[in-house]
């Protein structure tokens, strides 16, 4: 790969997609790599935390 990719933060190991979207978590947001925002947990989706407490017999 000869062209670097002018989005890439410096490490020369950047994976950019279609969307801007690094491998690293990092989004092009026009004018350079920032980390992207947490979306909030969608409070119909399917992780059940149940186990994670501590069971008593």
């Amino acid at each position: 790969m000869t062209d670097q990719d002018q989005r890439c933060c410096g490490s020369g190991v950047c994976i950019i997609n279609q969307h801007g979207q690094c491998w690293c978590g990092q989004v092009w947001d026009g004018k350079e790599m920032v980390t992207s925002k947490l979306a909030p947990l969608d409070s119909g989706s399917n992780s059940d935390q149940s186990n994670l407490t501590e069971k008593k017999n």
